[in-house]
């Protein structure tokens, strides 16, 4: 069972988890400053966010490795996955989504009813987003609006309505994964194009692509900065936003079209880096 747990977490990258916790932990913490009675968050409804957070998207990576299953036989770059390879089942994986779904369900309810209500909507999101490919190039700003659902949902469960602050802050993490989506996809743009499967890279080619993400990156922080006046945001969030920006234009400058060996570098160690700076600077200047 331990082993089977381990190809499933290495099977939906669990570690990935990363890019949109922080924002979560971020509205969270917000939002609990914008109550009647400002304060610090229950610790029970931040534990609910989470699991509901980490239940969603083991269940949208676990729906989407059922999915794509034909595609990653066939590409060299994910044969080597736990699933494509036989070292976990399909029906192992369909066991798994259920029960990530359920726990997701299971934790909106635990919060208000306007989550709970919500959560069959967010479950559509983010697994529909695996058909995404096969359709529209706009694939990679759908997978954007699936992380930004998380400082949405997290503003939604502790305030029981939707504000300005998490809908700005989710159109920043929109942006931004978009972005750099867009240059993990310029791994894929021969296999994408026999398979006739969509992505900016594959339909724009990949100079015009690393363009497009540097153009989403930029309005990643036009957002970011723009919380500034609006929010009475201070030097620790202003310091946070000049160390991101210089990250993305060091993920944008060890990318070029002709050589894409540093992907992975600038995809998971950048941008993990990133999401977590932010929360850091934003928690930093919220109690300081």
């Amino acid at each position: 069972m331990l082993k089977k747990l381990y190809l499933i977490l290495k099977a939906i990258k669990f570690e990935h988890t990363v890019f949109a916790l922080p924002f979560a932990v971020i509205s969270v913490f917000f939002a609990a400053r914008s109550l009647p009675e400002p304060g610090l968050p229950a610790w029970s409804t931040l534990g609910w966010i989470l699991l509901a957070m980490v239940s969603a998207r083991s269940a949208a990576m676990g729906f989407n490795r059922i999915i794509d299953l034909p595609y990653d036989q066939a590409n060299p770059r994910t044969q080597d996955r736990p699933v494509p390879r036989g070292q976990l089942s399909i029906n192992a994986m369909r066991l798994f989504v259920i029960c990530m779904s359920l726990i997701f369900i299971f934790a909106t309810a635990q919060l208000n009813l306007l989550t709970l209500a919500l959560s069959p909507v967010a479950l559509l999101i983010i697994l529909s987003y695996s058909y995404s490919k096969r359709f529209t190039v706009l694939t990679h700003l759908w997978l954007g609006l699936c992380l930004a659902m998380a400082p949405v949902g997290a503003w939604l469960a502790v305030t029981d309505r939707f504000d300005t602050f998490p809908l700005m802050l989710g159109a920043a993490v929109a942006c931004w994964t978009a972005g750099f989506d867009i240059i993990y996809a310029t791994q894929d743009v021969k296999f994408d194009r026999t398979q006739k499967l969509y992505s900016i890279p594959k339909s724009f080619g990949v100079p015009a692509a690393l363009k497009i993400s540097a153009a989403l990156h930029l309005l990643t922080l036009l957002i970011l900065i723009c919380l500034i006046p609006l929010f009475n945001l201070g030097l620790f969030y202003l310091l946070g936003c000049l160390l991101i920006s210089a990250l993305l234009i060091y993920e944008h400058a060890i990318i070029k079209p002709d050589d894409l060996k540093k992907v992975n570098r600038a995809f998971f160690n950048v941008n993990a880096v990133v999401s977590l700076v932010l929360m850091t600077a934003c928690l930093i200047d919220l109690f300081i």
